[in-house]
């Protein structure tokens, strides 16, 4: 039991630590691509600045509305944090190792993502502001209708793998990664992982020119830090997804040096290729307007989903 929770604690450990060092990684990312330099004064070339804002948000003052509803008001930003770090329990980091290897390791990530949505929900109804409100209406829209294309892109991926155990995915594309037949499934998911965790250009919850910035506009100090920490856990969950569904997991190529490569450090380059691509798209993509965000959901991305779980059926009766 002693090393059970030793294990919990070091894995949750190293995943808020690579949250620290994606928050500093896309600052200087989108500092470079933008042709500035990003954060250079606390630490060399900025390293520290993510201990100072952590250390800042600590001390700064914790406003609570008058009229809010404060039970709820507490609990949103606890509910979300709570549920992007319950999904690191079931990520396999290498062969054998994860904090739980549940059987349905696809569902339960699913299904914490949802709860996630309520910390959104809950935070925009509880703060009594119209403008959260909106943005908690907005964002419960977009995640309900981006779960269902994400839910149904890995339809096929359990099909090929014969199993929703993320360690039996990995291990079903030793031959070929799944990026390949499921191609289809891989950009659906890709897109709607990009909707879910409410990136650019779908970050329609907090579009700050519209709504001051979403639902939590009646946020400060820690409890605001705590929903940019369940958004930045949420997107290394989906690179995580990506990486083990589609890409091989901790797998890497066996020739050369190559197969000498631990396999944790495959799968955490995999990781880290795929939050760069997230940085990329918010230092090249406009905003999307809410009403093609909603169509590109239901009218393009949920029947692409329905119709590759088709076609894959069809290959796997041939």
């Amino acid at each position: 039991m002693f090393l059970f929770i030793i294990k919990i604690v070091t894995v949750v450990l190293v995943f808020l630590t690579h949250v620290a060092v994606g928050v500093y990684a896309e600052r200087k990312l989108m500092g470079h691509m933008q042709a500035r330099l990003g954060p250079m004064r606390v630490g060399w070339h900025g390293v520290l600045q993510v201990i100072a804002d952590g250390i800042k948000l600590f001390f700064k003052e914790d406003i609570i509305p008058a009229n809010s509803d404060k039970p709820i008001f507490y609990m949103a930003p606890i509910l979300g944090v709570l549920a992007a770090v319950g999904s690191i329990a079931v990520i396999p980091l290498w062969d054998n190792f994860s904090i739980a290897n549940l059987n349905v390791g696809i569902l339960y990530i699913l299904a914490l993502s949802s709860v996630g949505a309520y910390s959104i929900i809950l935070a925009g109804w509880s703060s009594n502001s119209k403008y959260s409100f909106l943005g908690a209406l907005r964002s419960s829209a977009q995640v309900i209708s981006y779960e269902i294309s994400m839910g149904l892109s890995l339809v096929g991926v359990m099909m090929l793998a014969g199993s929703a155990n993320l360690s039996d995915i990995v291990r079903a594309q030793s031959g070929l990664w799944f990026v390949v037949p499921q191609i289809i499934a891989f950009f659906v998911f890709v897109v709607s992982a990009i909707a879910e965790t409410n990136r650019t250009p779908f970050d329609l919850p907090e579009a700050e020119s519209e709504l001051v910035a979403g639902y939590f506009t009646e946020y400060s100090g820690m409890r605001w830090g705590l929903f940019m920490m369940a958004e930045y856990v949420g997107m290394i969950i989906m690179s995580s997804m990506a990486a083990v569904c589609f890409l091989g997991g901790w797998s890497g190529p066996e020739f050369w040096f190559f197969s000498y490569v631990p396999d944790v450090i495959w799968f955490i380059l995999k990781v880290y290729a795929f939050m760069f691509f997230y940085i990329w798209l918010r230092a090249t993509l406009p905003r999307y307007r809410y009403d093609q965000l909603m169509g590109l959901g239901w009218k393009l991305f949920i029947p692409l989903a329905l119709a590759n779980i088709v076609l894959t059926g069809l290959v796997k009766l041939l």
